[in-house]
């Protein structure tokens, strides 16, 4: 290996630092090598960087935003076109947004979810989590989805989330409702964004090409030009001997308002069968949209509620799948705390 015959790393490779980057780094530190991974995270955006570097006096307490361009070229194209999942799909991967072959790890979550990871480590100087979290990617989106986000004035986008709770680690990535007046509601295309929330600074902002060959290699040649420079750096920003461990929030308790859509039959009772569910486990409902389609005798019903935690609205959702007047598994989108 490289970093044991004392030769500088630079790599790309989120899924490795993910995994195994509290390894590598002290392999670093023990043979006074770097170990670079600036382009892991966001592409071109140097966010790693300013964590590290230049927010290293404060205390930050929450890192989120669109950490995949491929989702969010595809969630912001199916609004623009009026087309469906499929066909969005197919055009990203012609582009070059989407893997040709199996663009699951994008699609499912699983790329954003390892830069959260790193992410953490970098903010609240803590060992990489390897706790069990949520995560759930864009492939049960549907284009009425998209439709029914616009009627409310919000926007689905792909976020990854990191912060403190009860000075415990939470870490999530999952489809949210965004309103459109946020910033965060207005990143289209491949485009990525991480905010910032810290103490003293604030709230930054940093946006910018998440992936591709230019954002990728201005990260790659950045982390190059860190390593000419002569500098030995702690690949996490601090010695991995001052590193601790985050107990982790038990994702049970996590809370949002939710956006349930459900694909009934039109069929008296169907829809007090749902609400009486949900007053049973307490969930209040705060908007209820109902499109009926007469044709098939079928309807779907999308129910915005307020808060309510995950044990909740699990334990509540279970019973759905015994209805055979419920024609599918309810979509749940969660909205933007």
């Amino acid at each position: 290996m490289a970093l044991k015959k004392k030769i500088n790393v630079i790599t790309p490779n989120k899924a490795l630092i993910a995994k195994h980057g509290d390894y590598l780094a002290k392999l670093a530190e023990t043979n006074k090598v770097n170990l670079e991974f600036e382009a892991a995270v966001a592409g071109g955006i140097p966010v790693l960087r300013t964590i590290k570097e230049g927010l290293a006096t404060n205390k930050i307490k929450k890192v989120y935003g669109i950490l995949n361009g491929t989702t969010n070229y595809i969630l912001s194209e199916m609004e623009n076109t009026n087309q469906s999942f499929d066909k969005v799909l197919l055009k990203a991967q012609k582009l070059g947004y989407a893997e040709p072959g199996n663009p699951k790890l994008d699609l499912n979550g699983f790329d954003a979810f390892a830069k959260v990871r790193i992410l953490s480590a970098l903010a609240f100087n803590n060992k990489i989590s390897k706790s069990n979290c949520i995560m759930e990617g864009i492939e049960k989106i549907q284009l009425k989805d998209i439709k029914i986000a616009n009627q409310l004035n919000l926007r689905i986008k792909l976020l990854g989330i990191s912060e403190i709770l009860n000075n415990q680690l939470f870490e999530t990535v999952h489809p949210c409702l965004v309103s459109k007046k946020k910033y965060i509601g207005n990143v289209n295309g491949v485009m990525n964004a991480v905010i910032i929330e810290g103490k003293p600074v604030g709230e930054s902002v940093l946006q910018g090409e998440g992936a591709g060959p230019g954002p990728t290699s201005s990260s790659l040649l950045s982390d190059l030009l860190s390593i000419l420079r002569g500098n030995i750096k702690y690949p996490f920003g601090i010695s991995s001997k001052n590193r601790g461990s985050i107990k982790s929030f038990n994702k049970k308790n996590y809370s949002n308002s939710l956006y349930l859509r459900f694909e009934v039959n039109d069929k008296q009772g169907v829809l007090s069968l749902i609400t009486n569910r949900l007053a049973k486990y307490k969930i209040s409902v705060k908007r209820i949209i109902q499109t009926p389609d007469k044709k098939n005798k079928k309807a779907t019903i999308v129910i915005v509620t307020h808060k309510t935690t995950e044990n909740n609205i699990n334990n509540c959702l279970s019973i759905f799948k015994k209805n055979r007047n419920i024609l599918e598994f309810p979509t749940l989108i969660r909205l933007q705390n």
